[in-house]
């Protein structure tokens, strides 16, 4: 035993006591996990040889047996003395590896994607206190039973993704991800990766991990895979791959708040009522000059081409009236641009400084644009962005939907009414189940058959027909400049030839863009940025003025009557349709008859209610149009 390897076995026990020492602070064990002692392993369905593999240095979390735990820290540092037999040992090893290196491979078993050693120990601690990124290994795989807990479900994930890339050194911490990531590399679902995939996407990995670590604070809720996953996500996986080391760090550095807000609940902000900023009255009485404000507003396609498009042009039509001479707004057809990215570019390039997006579709591209210039305010019409860059913005349609559930329940002579829904997205399926809360509320036998316009080949009328409904909940709007077939909005009343409408959801998006504007001319946009850092999320509804139901002078006095009074109840903050026992198709949600899901749980909602006949579609079930949209603001990556 040399000089050198002692010197270096010191060193690394002072780092395996400091590793143990911060683990006694958080309560934690300070050496290293054992696999016998973890009864589920013990308890598997099946053990089956992976052969020799590349294993990521950082999933060796452990050893098989009990024996040698105590040898090392959790980091595998050593901690014994440096006068014992296993002091010696290392030592020489240490040495042997500066002259030769380590080539003989340890024996491991994996077990829920960590590994546990069992032949290989002090090769493993060495070769981790040079900081090695792989250790190879002859290794076992241990598969747990399957169980609805998120851990399980995610490791079940992997196995399917293992099986066909063979890549075992990215993970992510929610489900659907390694799905996602199939599809942004452009595999379909069950397509395997040739040895060209796995070559690029590992130089990807390694040169995105070792900037991310050096550029991005720790997050224990995210993995390095979800933070890739993201970045894949806002730049396509042909551009990450054709960046350089020296692009990749730039546009890590620009993407640093995305990546610190990923996973943190905390960080999401979700704001249900307008905040009216109260000025003193010498500042209200007191006339001040403000600059023009250039506002743009990018829609996906022309207006006459959607009634979502439509109403937020009638909203922006709204802003200009209320500010005729306080703002100067452009607006951009993203359609008529090559590429959505450019639309929103161009519009920051004519000096706009606040944008509104007005859909999910453009929110990518409206991410893109803001990390280029984040002194543009953008705003886009979605949901549950975590990503702390652009603000977003929508309604909360489902108190509507309730309204009319209710209008349909109390209307139906047979027990069946429809819902035509239109991406599985955020906020969707709430609306869904809003809708069949509101109908079983007034008639308790009341069931909803739900149909997708979003999925392909599916004719929902001839469906619905075929179910005996005779009341439908369709489209929020009618479509400008279309035919009649397109009166399949608000709540109508299905029959052969004609379709009688009786009532319909309103969306006031003037009120949203005026109060927005006022707010920022008052300063409210710094004010929230100096509440650090927050995905901040506006979520108005009846409340603000935002959400209303209009209804047919046909309704019977006493449903009009039913109407008012829930529309009170809902704008005074009273009664939300997600309060109480509640029901999905496979048993209880909530049981407790004075708790309300909160807003999280209702953005995200990915069951439907006990009374709905029907289920959310799988991507692949999905027309092409709608498959984007659905993998940024979709409630999964693969939605079953």
């Amino acid at each position: 035993m040399g000089k050198e390897g002692m010197e270096l076995y010191l060193k690394a026990v002072k780092s395996g006591k400091r590793a143990m020492m911060a683990q006694y602070a958080k309560k934690g064990n300070p050496h290293l996990k054992v696999l016998d002692e973890i009864p589920e392993a013990a308890n598997s369905v099946m053990e089956y040889p992976l052969g020799l593999v590349q294993i990521p240095a950082e999933r060796i979390v452990g050893t098989k047996t009990a024996g040698r735990a105590q040898a090392f820290a959790c980091n595998f540092m050593p901690v014994l003395d440096d006068h014992t037999e296993f002091a010696m040992k290392w030592s020489t090893l240490c040495e042997s590896h500066l002259k030769e290196g380590i080539h003989d491979a340890i024996k491991a078993y994996e077990y829920m994607n960590e590994f546990y050693v069992l032949e290989g120990n002090k090769r493993v601690s060495v070769l981790k206190f040079f900081d090695a990124v792989s250790i190879a290994g002859t290794v076992t795989r241990i598969v747990p039973y399957r169980t609805e807990e998120k851990k399980n479900k995610i490791y079940y994930e992997f196995m399917d993704f293992y099986e066909l890339s063979s890549i075992n050194y990215i993970y992510f911490s929610e489900e659907g991800r390694f799905a996602k990531l199939q599809s942004l590399i452009g595999k379909k679902p069950d397509e395997k990766w040739t040895d060209e995939d796995r070559m690029n996407f590992s130089s990807i990995y390694s040169c995105f991990e070792s900037v991310f670590r050096t550029l991005v604070k720790e997050n224990e809720e995210r993995t390095v895979g979800d933070a890739l996953l993201t970045f894949i996500e806002i730049y396509g996986y042909d551009e990450v791959r054709k960046m350089t080391a020296s692009e990749m760090q730039m546009r890590i550095a620009r993407s640093a708040k995305v990546f610190e807000t990923q996973g943190n609940e905390e960080s999401l902000d979700i704001r249900m009522n307008p905040e009216v900023v109260k000025k003193p009255l010498l500042q209200r009485l007191i006339p001040t000059s403000a600059p023009v404000q250039n506002i743009a507003f990018v829609h996906e396609v022309d207006p006459h081409k959607s009634g979502w498009t439509y109403i937020h042009d009638l909203g922006r039509m709204h802003l200009e009236q209320a500010f005729p001479d306080q703002v100067k707004v452009s607006v951009y057809i993203a359609e008529q641009y090559p590429s959505l990215e450019d639309s929103v570019r161009q519009a920051v390039k004519d000096g706009n400084s606040i944008i509104f997006t007005t859909s999910p579709v453009l929110y990518n591209a409206s991410l893109k644009v803001a990390l280029d210039y984040k002194d543009v305010k953008i705003l886009n019409c979605s949901l549950m962005s975590d990503k702390g860059v652009i603000r977003n913005y929508n309604a909360r349609i489902y108190e509507a939907k309730f309204i009319l559930g209710a209008i349909a329940g109390a209307m139906t002579t047979n027990d069946k009414l429809g819902y035509l829904a239109d991406y599985p997205i955020y906020g969707t399926v709430s609306n869904i189940n809003a809708f069949a809360l509101g109908a079983q509320m007034i008639n308790p036998r009341a069931k909803v058959y739900v149909e997708w316009e979003s999925e392909k080949d599916i004719d929902y009328v001839e469906r619905f027909q075929e179910h005996g409904v005779s009341y439908v909940c369709g489209r929020n709007i009618i479509i400008p400049n279309k035919n009649m077939g397109s009166r399949h909005f608000g709540l109508f009343e299905l029959g052969d030839e004609t379709h009688h409408n009786i009532a319909m959801p309103i969306l006031h998006w003037g009120k949203f863009y005026e109060q927005m504007i006022q707010n920022i001319m008052e300063g409210d946009w710094k004010n929230a940025e100096s509440s650090g850092q927050k995905s901040l999320n506006y979520w108005w509804g009846m409340s603000a003025g935002i959400v209303d139901v209009i209804c047919s002078n046909s309704l019977p006095a006493g449903t009009e009557r039913l109407i008012a009074l829930l529309r009170k109840t809902i704008c005074a903050g009273e009664f939300n349709p997600f309060s109480g026992v509640l029901y999905s198709q496979n048993g209880v949600v909530q049981e407790d008859k004075e708790e309300t899901l909160t807003p999280e749980k209702i953005i995200t909602m990915d069951w439907l209610c006990e009374n709905v006949i029907g289920r959310i579609p799988k991507m692949s079930e999905l027309t092409e149009h709608a498959i984007p949209v659905v993998m940024e603001q979709g409630i999964s990556g693969e939605i079953e």
